[in-house]
């Protein structure tokens, strides 16, 4: 088990660090916002890792928060970014 555990926390940690990478990177506001959603979705598959190795559920409100942080976030720049719908829809 202490394998596969340190699998996955390398592979955690190497996948953050692209994203820091990519949010300080991102030639566009839309990338680094899409980065920061990944990284809130590293950061909840590292909480429940840890949460599955030391058998407890005391983190399940934090996991919970954290998906809905991540959603309400998607979502709402989803909804005011300005996509390619939006001006051909004012074009015609």
């Amino acid at each position: 088990m202490s394998v596969v555990l340190v699998v996955c926390v390398v592979v955690l940690g190497v996948a953050a660090l692209l994203l820091v990478a990519r949010i300080s990177l991102g030639p566009t506001m839309l990338d680094r916002v899409v980065a920061l959603d990944v990284l809130v979705a590293v950061v909840i598959c590292g909480l429940a890792l840890e949460a599955a190795v030391h058998r407890h559920t005391t983190t399940l409100p934090i996991l919970v928060v954290l998906s809905l942080l991540g959603f309400v976030g998607s979502v709402s720049v989803a909804r005011f970014s300005p996509g390619s719908d939006d001006v051909e829809a004012e074009g015609s």
